[in-house]
């Protein structure tokens, strides 16, 4: 869909393999590294919590008018509640299992908090493209808000205070070193054999 929006000739795979780390428009949440089990899932939930919420008003035609890409969202809205219901359970497991499993899924929760507001915070794309709507965004940030606080608690996990230390910027190509790392990884063969057919 946005390769076609373009209409400057990108593909899926020139735009996934072929551009910059500068050149991506994502969160920095979701290019933080693994770390250990409860680093990757508690980073997963908190993304898969916006996610469903997010897609869920991007599926409703009537909020944009856009019939594709109400589409779309239809379709990653199912795939992301199977996601959503894994990840929740795995933070119970974690949260309310062993004192060590509480104790890392904490910890991971602490780390990665810094990253929410930016989750939070509608990008211009995404107000431009809801219009008159785009008030609904509020609504998603407080529905996640009282989604993973729910969750948290039933894991006996706590929600962290806010940090000062707001990571932001991703969705304007300021990122961490680790979407550089990542991306090496992801294109290394297709910049190595460019044009080759899979």
């Amino acid at each position: 869909i946005v390769a076609e929006a373009r209409g400057d000739g990108s593909t899926a795979d020139s735009l996934a393999f072929l551009r910059d780390a500068a050149d991506f428009r994502n969160i920095q949440l979701v290019e933080q590294p693994n770390g250990d089990f409860a680093q990757t899932i508690v980073r997963q939930y908190l993304f898969d919590a916006y996610s469903v919420l997010l897609l869920e008003v991007l599926s409703d035609e009537k909020m944009h008018g856009d019939a594709t890409l109400a589409g779309w969202a239809s379709k990653c809205h199912k795939e992301d509640l199977y996601h959503l219901r894994h990840t929740s359970q795995w933070i119970l497991r974690l949260g309310d299992g062993t004192p060590e499993s509480n104790r890392r899924a904490q910890a991971a929760l602490e780390d990665l908090w810094r990253f929410t507001p930016e989750l939070l915070t509608p990008s211009e794309n995404l107000k431009t493209a809801l219009g008159k709507n785009a008030d609904k965004l509020a609504g998603v940030a407080q529905s996640w808000t009282s989604m993973i606080s729910k969750v948290l608690s039933d894991a006996t996990l706590r929600l962290p205070k806010d940090s000062r230390l707001f990571g932001s910027g991703g969705r304007g190509g300021q990122h961490t070193e680790h979407l550089s790392i990542l991306l090496a990884t992801m294109q290394v063969l297709p910049r190595a054999h460019p044009g080759a057919q899979w």
